[in-house]
């Protein structure tokens, strides 16, 4: 098998048709569909169901391996032309959307400080999402909610925030110094889904306490249930970093008490060594985190990213924790 079939394999699975796959390679259909020949040939297998132009099982194995192949090669590239000189080069990274308002800003303007010849392409999603994209080989690091149990992603933390309690001033609940996860039983709630980990530790506390939690509605996105806590739907409860701390308004912070605090990692593949640009996008995150992140309410940076950062207000500085190799 060669690069060009497994291109060809790759561009049929990305655009659902030999017809597009073809123009989307810039070559006509004859072409993609002779290298997926023979890459069928030479495995002895069926790779794409002709009559819905999509992957059988084996096809979709062997795309996944595929974009690793491409993420390697194009990474060789941009090892040799960033060797002995600036860092040149694109590298994909994704990020938690919480974490994603306040981070990215200050990472990209550095990046592009430091390293000008490096291309950033960021994906905003949830950890869950992240994940597969992560060990398919689309992703090259991303930065996401630990703990993440999976033996092909090697993580680094980088700080723990507090849960917080978003509410309009007014409410009930308004100007508490702190509450509870009992206290907030009498009122309807804006809740991350059922069986993601937030929530799960959410309705633990909750059963801990002899409580039920009423949900006025599941939000997937810490971004979007802030925003619609602030246009006072209802309270949320959401990490501290899905609201910046430069922002305000006729809102309180609340801190929760009781649940543990969130961890926001680094993350990559093992087994595959980040290329130049993507080494110095993990670089750039590490000295932003540890310059900037405990400015952040509820924030607590990991020691060995800044063992003389003060924690912020509240926040003892996290315990320095091993990194997998």
């Amino acid at each position: 098998m060669d690069l060009r079939q497994l291109e060809a394999l790759l561009a049929v699975a990305d655009h659902g048709s030999f017809t597009a796959a073809a123009r989307a390679l810039y070559t006509v259909q004859s072409n993609v569909s002779a290298h997926v020949r023979r890459l069928e040939q030479e495995l002895g297998t069926v790779l794409v169901d002709r009559q819905h132009g999509e992957l059988t099982p084996q096809g979709a194995l062997v795309a996944d391996r595929a974009r690793r192949i491409r993420r390697e090669v194009q990474a060789i590239a941009d090892d040799v032309a960033s060797f002995g000189a600036d860092v040149a080069g694109q590298v994909h990274a994704g990020v938690v959307s919480t974490a994603a308002r306040w981070l990215l800003p200050q990472v990209l303007a550095a990046l592009h400080e430091q390293h000008p010849k490096v291309l950033p392409t960021v994906l905003e999603a949830s950890t869950t999402s992240l994940r597969p994209l992560l060990v398919s080989g689309r992703l090259d690091l991303a930065v996401v909610n630990l703990p993440l149990d999976d033996d092909e992603i090697v993580v680094e933390p980088l700080l723990e925030e507090q849960l917080m309690v978003l509410v309009l001033k007014g409410h009930p609940l308004s100007g508490r110094a702190s509450v509870s996860v009992r206290e907030l039983a009498p009122f309807q709630l804006l809740l991350p889904p059922s069986g993601t980990a937030l929530r799960d530790d959410i309705e633990a506390e909750a059963s801990r306490h002899g409580v039920t939690l009423s949900p006025f509605a599941e939000i997937d996105g810490g971004r979007l249930m802030t925003s619609l806590a602030l246009e006072g739907i209802a309270p949320a409860i959401v990490p501290s970093t899905a609201l910046p701390g430069w922002i305000r308004g006729n809102f309180d912070r609340i801190p929760l008490d009781g649940l543990a605090r969130r961890v926001i990692g680094l993350a990559r593949r093992r087994g595959s060594a980040l290329s130049a640009p993507g080494a110095a996008f993990a670089e750039v995150v590490r000295t932003v985190v540890a310059a900037r992140a405990w400015r952040q309410p509820g924030v607590a940076v990991v020691e060995d990213l800044a063992p003389t950062t003060p924690a912020a207000p509240g926040m003892p500085s996290v315990a320095a924790r091993g990194v997998e190799a």
